[in-house]
């Protein structure tokens, strides 16, 4: 007679080890999928759309407009050295029940979500080295917290305007609220050189709000860019120098469009509107880059 030995069950708990061992491990092999580029990159993303804004409140009338929507976009600064998150969109990612419904929230409308657009290239918020925003206003940090992890870098009037007593204009505490225990770097030099290489640069520019600032790119083969944050909305704002009704301080705003104005022309700069509907709309999107 041939004794049988009976078959050793495997218990759930070994099982769900097992599934959570291979979950974990497939996440961490999409999670890699970037490779370090070997010279600065840029990536722009589509954070949505701006609409029904009355264009009095820049100092317009509709019909002086080619177009009242506003443009919104996220940007991925990729270099040798570390990696730069420059504005977050309007609507924070937590909105969405998946990438292929539109998500409206006030004025705001988006249609994916920016991690889903960061994961389409390689990257999570946690392979973000550096995070900076433009400014305080809602349509630029609505996924601050998702970068919590990364380096902030901030102006100190921004900052105190960020977490004071009573919250500022324009924004939503409760999207940035886990900055206030971020590493924190405090810019307090007209330029800061991100990286040490001189390629990648955030300059002082006040007056839309505290501490508003813009980023100058040196690329290989596109040349300088600035993405301008808020300095403009319009490209007919910055033609006519039109200044909207909520600036945070009008003449600082004046002295530092006239200050930006001299730079770029000096220095051969290509000047983006970030929220510049039409001329958002040409430019490449992610997964395309510029160098």
């Amino acid at each position: 007679m041939t004794t049988r030995t009976p078959a050793r069950r495997t218990s759930p708990a070994v099982v769900m080890g097992l599934i959570a061992i291979a979950v974990v491990g497939s996440a961490l092999a999409q999670h890699h999928l970037a490779q370090r580029p070997k010279t600065l990159r840029l990536y722009v993303f589509d954070c949505g759309v701006i609409k029904g804004l009355d264009p009095g409140l820049f100092n317009f009338k509709k019909e002086e407009l080619a177009d009242t929507e506003l443009a919104v976009p996220c940007y991925l600064v990729v270099d040798p050295k570390g990696t730069l998150m420059w504005d977050v969109g309007a609507i924070p990612d937590t909105a969405f029940l998946d990438d292929h419904t539109p998500v409206t929230q006030s004025y705001f409308t988006s249609t994916r979500t920016l991690k889903s657009q960061l994961a389409e290239i390689g990257y999570a918020s946690a392979d973000i080295t550096y995070l900076g925003l433009s400014h305080y206003h809602g349509d630029h940090v609505a996924n601050a917290n998702e970068f919590a992890n990364a380096t902030w870098l901030v102006r100190q009037v921004e900052r105190d305007a960020m977490f004071a007593d009573k919250p500022p204009a324009l924004s939503d505490p409760n999207n940035y609220s886990l900055l206030k225990n971020s590493r924190t770097v405090i810019l307090t030099t007209d330029e800061y050189d991100v990286f040490g290489d001189g390629k990648v640069i955030i300059k002082y520019a006040p007056g839309h709000t505290p501490g508003h600032q813009v980023l100058i790119l040196k690329l290989a083969k596109t040349g300088n860019v600035m993405l301008a944050g808020d300095l403009y909305h319009y490209p007919e704002e910055r033609r006519l120098n039109r200044i909207p009704t909520f600036e945070f301080n009008k003449e600082e705003s004046l002295q530092s469009r006239a200050m930006i104005e001299e730079y770029v022309k000096k220095t051969n700069t290509q000047l983006w509107i970030e929220h510049d509907f039409v001329g958002n709309s040409k430019l490449k999107k992610s997964p395309q880059y510029y160098d």
